[in-house]
């Protein structure tokens, strides 16, 4: 069954959230949340998150699930408040326990922090499928961008991370920690197999040269269009590309608070003695 999808897009992150429900039993997915974070204040609220709790119930959908597609490093996920508010089990790709092996070194953190992957209620296997009303939900693991990056397909739908972005603005980087070009180039080319109507679901969207923001597109206008990896792009070239675009790009402006909170599922650090909770920044570490 194909599921319906409604996006909600997050200006000052540039992500995209969606609810993905079955429009038979009511049953829905939600898929990259975000925390609304003030980096020079160090202040968070839950606008974006209230704004998916008010449609949830407007629509009287039965959330299941609340998904990352990798641990983010330009925004905070809201997945612990969504669930608190709404149900659902929090899941992410197994993988993301070497996400947590590598940062926890990079943030000195103590056996307080696992990184078995614990602060996640699942973690999915490459290929596993679960149901969801009548939809079938299917993970594919799209390592590149991160070491642990997954991608959801829903039906005729599939939800990539930031493994692509629309045509125009071309594919995700792969310098960060354990990020590799030539495994991302595998993994887009498992996406763009799939039939050409199938419906690709970005999780950002900059609006390069003033166009509106869009985060829909399809298989075929990937291969056709996409301005790093269209047909007739080889491996080689890719990488290439990929490698040298990778030397000239900046540091996410919230990779030190995102990465810290969404490898713990969002879970904000414990308060301290005076009622406060405190995050690290690590210098001269990324």
């Amino acid at each position: 069954m194909n599921p319906d999808v409604r996006a909600f897009f997050h200006k000052p992150t540039f992500t995209v959230t969606y609810v993905v429900s079955d429009p038979s039993s009511r049953k829905a997915i939600i898929i990259d949340s975000v925390l609304d974070y003030e980096n020079n204040s160090g202040r968070t609220s839950t606008t974006a998150a209230d704004d998916i709790i008010d449609y949830i119930a407007s629509e009287k959908l039965e959330v299941e699930w609340i998904l990352e597609t990798h641990v983010h490093a330009d925004h905070l996920t809201a997945a612990p408040y969504l669930q608190e508010k709404l149900g659902g089990v929090i899941g992410i790709g197994g993988v993301v326990t070497s996400i947590q092996s590598t940062f926890k070194k990079v943030y000195n953190f103590g056996s307080d922090v696992a990184e078995d992957g614990s602060q996640f209620q699942h973690l999915f296997k490459d290929g596993e499928t679960v149901k969801v009303g009548g939809m079938t939900l299917e993970v594919l693991e799209t390592p590149g961008h991160t070491p642990a990056c997954v991608s959801y397909k829903i039906g005729d739908a599939v939800f990539v991370g930031d493994t692509l972005f629309m045509p125009d603005y071309g594919t995700a980087r792969c310098d960060f920690p354990g990020g590799d070009a030539r495994t991302l180039y595998r993994s887009i080319r498992r996406i763009l197999s799939f039939p050409p109507e199938t419906r690709l679901f970005m999780c950002h969207d900059y609006g390069p040269n003033d166009r509106e923001f869009a985060w829909e597109t399809t298989v075929a206008e990937q291969c056709a269009k996409n301005i790093h990896i269209h047909e007739g792009v080889s491996e080689e070239e890719f990488v290439k590309m990929r490698t040298e675009r990778d030397a000239t790009l900046s540091m996410p402006v919230l990779i030190i608070p995102s990465i810290q909170v969404n490898m713990q599922a969002g879970n904000l650090p414990k308060a301290e003695g005076n009622g406060v909770s405190y995050l690290k920044v690590p210098l001269n570490a990324l």
